[in-house]
């Protein structure tokens, strides 16, 4: 056995995600993430498609966890802490619908908490939330550079601040501990 057997998986979208992928990264009970592009019309699109073309991709978080480390509703709470949900096709300085949010699942058991978890988020705010909650339809790996970018450039662009980066290192789920 690998261990790998009872992983789960969930993308998501939350502006630039080289950002993204080092907070999600940062959380105990996450074992691997891969930044890609998913949810768009073409097949295996490059950065310089899902910028220019109107690809309809999405710039995308594969975040692959332990379910008996942390549950699907804590990784929300961490996402919706880096994010706008009101804001439509854009976080930060980045503005383009490759910079939507959007969480895309697999399992369609997920569907329920995901629609609970936005319900919830929503009384929050008096603004509609704009993240999308759907089925993944594809995901396609981005291109080498852009995998633990901000590993490898420590200090590049990013939109999340540096302090949610050591959050999001100390977080615990309270309820898999």
């Amino acid at each position: 056995m690998n261990g790998k057997e009872n992983l789960k998986v969930i993308y998501l979208a939350g502006g630039c995600f080289w950002g993204t992928e080092k907070y999600f990264a940062s959380v105990n009970g996450v074992v691997d993430t891969c930044v890609g592009y998913a949810n768009g019309n073409t097949e295996n699109p490059s950065y310089e498609e899902v910028c220019h073309n109107n690809t309809g991709h999405a710039e995308t978080v594969k975040v692959l966890y332990d379910p008996n480390r942390i549950g699907l509703e804590f990784l929300l709470k961490l996402y919706f802490d880096v994010i706008d949900p009101t804001s439509l096709n854009r976080q930060g300085g980045d503005v383009g619908t490759q910079y939507r949010t959007g969480i895309y699942y697999v399992d369609e058991q997920d569907k329920e908490v995901i629609e609970g978890a936005l319900e919830e988020l929503q009384t929050y705010y008096d603004k509609p939330i704009v993240v999308e909650a759907l089925p993944l339809k594809n995901f396609y790996p981005a291109e080498e550079y852009h995998q633990k970018y901000l590993d490898k450039n420590p200090n590049g662009y990013c939109h999340i601040s540096r302090d949610k980066f050591e959050k999001a290192r100390l977080a615990r789920d309270d309820n898999k501990e």
